[in-house]
């Protein structure tokens, strides 16, 4: 039997290791690949103008690819639960392929679409493949428990072996025998959506310094790939926060994405690490993407994990509620230099170095404003390229010490830091325009320069830039004694919480909602917005 298969893109924008799309074209007589544009995502998150444009030139990388397969991408936009049951009549469809996904809302979607599925008899095929490994099996394999250490996880995967090997990309001998139907409006009816379309203005975006797709994510791969003593030597701590260029590879939005395979990132680390002396987990990069495995495991077995009530490893905290100094930290107005000049560039050009997320991220949370780290969270989720569940929420987590890090006692220091790598402030000139003429010896603390430096720099503190938001050296220590009392608190019920009690009902934020976007997304696939 010839199958009529759809594909169902979502985060696996690429040809390459994608073997729930091999799937897809084997015994298959039509294909049809397809992306939704789930309104969901909007309506309960939001997505910066940058992120949105990288998705659409991702998507549009995707699609000139599959047309060098005599193929084309699909776009499709609404409720995946509702187009799905058209198209499986319309189409004739009798396979559907995607990769698993292991979020919350992804996991609740897709059993629909696989009960749906079923009602109109269509064959579902779930691939691994967003993962060095299958997280049920990992969880599974720690008698189906969460490893909550790195260490632990290392013995798991140790024991597991090494991940599977990348899948090659389709060829046209992949679909010698099939076709993708396409109508002569194709491009009207399911084409690529502008940032118009979706409700962005394009002149509001930063520089593209980032393209988005699968062809870029293998050419900066390939880049850093020949830079083999690079690559051997690479160690994270060691790398720069505030470089005027990266001092990391930048492949986080590709591979949050899916454009790039993080087991071919894996495998192509390997080839370059036999035979040579080389760094290890967790400082190289091999150990980046462990980290990234390891919190993917936690977000796929922890309940609530992007929450502080209901997560049972999360400690509670009584934070803040302060929306004035959460919209300064967000919006670069802190009046510490180092930390608005991370938030500035973070606004502006979508990536920050993850040691600038453990600088602004201590700030907001346990080191300086006492603001929730979910609140951060929804800042990173807004602006950050590299945006993805899993992660932002363990790493919120992890920095502001409510999980899997307790030394709450290390507090980033928002002038000292940033001076480790940049004494004279070039990263902050960069950012901060206003504080370019600064001397070196004030550029971290500008406020404390005489009246006279300040005029003669053209920018005079708490007119021209805002004065400290506080001082750090006093509600440091008093934030310090604050974690203190939260964990005295939750010492005596940790055994419980870790044995799936819940923890202690801390403050609840609504998350803010995009509606414009959902809105658009919710109109029928031949409606264009203006």
């Amino acid at each position: 039997m010839k199958h009529i298969s759809i594909h169902w893109f979502r985060k696996g924008l690429r040809l390459h290791d994608n073997p729930a799309l091999l799937a897809a074209m084997t015994d298959c007589h039509k294909l049809y690949p397809i992306f939704i544009l789930d309104p969901w995502f909007p309506k309960n998150m939001r997505v910066s103008v940058n992120r949105w444009r990288f998705l659409v030139e991702s998507l549009r990388d995707l699609d000139e690819s599959l047309q060098k397969l005599n193929s084309r991408l699909f776009v499709g936009r609404g409720r995946p639960t509702e187009i799905f049951p058209v198209l499986f009549k319309e189409w004739k469809v009798t396979r559907l392929t995607f990769e698993i996904d292991t979020e919350p809302y992804s996991r609740q979607r897709d059993s629909e679409v696989v009960r749906l599925a079923a009602e109109h008899g269509v064959q579902v095929i779930q691939k691994v493949s967003n993962t060095l490994y299958d997280t049920d099996r990992v969880i599974a394999e720690n008698n189906g428990k969460v490893p909550l250490t790195y260490v632990r996880l290392q013995t798991l995967l140790a024991a597991l072996g090494p991940p599977k090997r990348p899948m090659p990309a389709p060829t046209l001998e992949n679909l010698k025998d099939c076709c993708t139907p396409c109508k002569d409006n194709h491009d009207a009816e399911y084409g690529i959506p502008t940032l118009e379309e979706l409700g962005q203005d394009p002149e509001q975006a930063g520089p593209r310094l980032y393209p988005g797709g699968e062809s870029e994510a293998l050419c900066r791969l390939d880049l850093h790939m020949n830079r083999t003593a690079w690559v051997c030597n690479f160690q994270k701590p060691q790398t720069e926060p505030n470089s005027l260029s990266p001092s990391t590879t930048v492949l986080s939005p590709y591979i949050k994405f899916g454009c790039l395979s993080v087991r071919t990132f894996w495998w192509r680390l390997a080839e370059i690490y036999q035979g040579r002396k080389h760094s290890s987990p967790p400082v190289s990069l091999h150990g980046q993407l462990l980290w990234r495995e390891f919190f993917y495991t936690a977000g796929a077995g922890i309940p609530n994990f992007n929450k502080m009530e209901g997560n049972p490893v999360c400690v509670q905290v009584d934070w803040d509620d302060n929306p004035e100094h959460l919209r300064a930290w967000s919006e670069g107005r802190t009046g510490y230099p180092f930390i608005d000049a991370i938030m500035t560039q973070l606004r502006t050009e979508g990536w920050i170095h993850h040691l600038a997320r453990h600088a602004v991220a201590c700030f907001l949370t346990r080191g300086d404003l006492w603001i929730s780290w979910e609140q951060g969270q929804k800042v990173f989720e807004e602006l950050l390229l590299d945006a993805d569940w899993s992660l932002n929420a363990g790493n919120w987590q992890w920095l502001s010490a409510s999980a899997f890090f307790h030394q709450f006692f290390r507090v980033y220091s928002p002038v000292a830091f940033g001076k480790k790598t940049d004494r004279g402030g070039e990263y902050i000139k960069k950012y901060l325009p206003c504080l370019q003429k600064f001397p070196a010896e004030y550029i971290y603390e500008p406020w404390k320069a005489p009246r006279s430096v300040q005029e003669q720099a053209g920018c005079v503190i708490g007119r021209d830039y805002p004065k400290p938001i506080v001082v750090h050296e006093v509600v440091s220590k008093r934030n310090v004694e604050r974690m203190k009392a939260a964990y005295t608190r939750r010492s005596a019920s940790t055994t419980a919480q870790l044995e799936g009690g819940g923890g202690k009902k801390g403050a609840r934020r609504k998350t803010p909602a995009g509606p414009s976007v959902a809105e658009l997304l919710t109109k029928k696939p031949k409606t264009k917005s203006s």
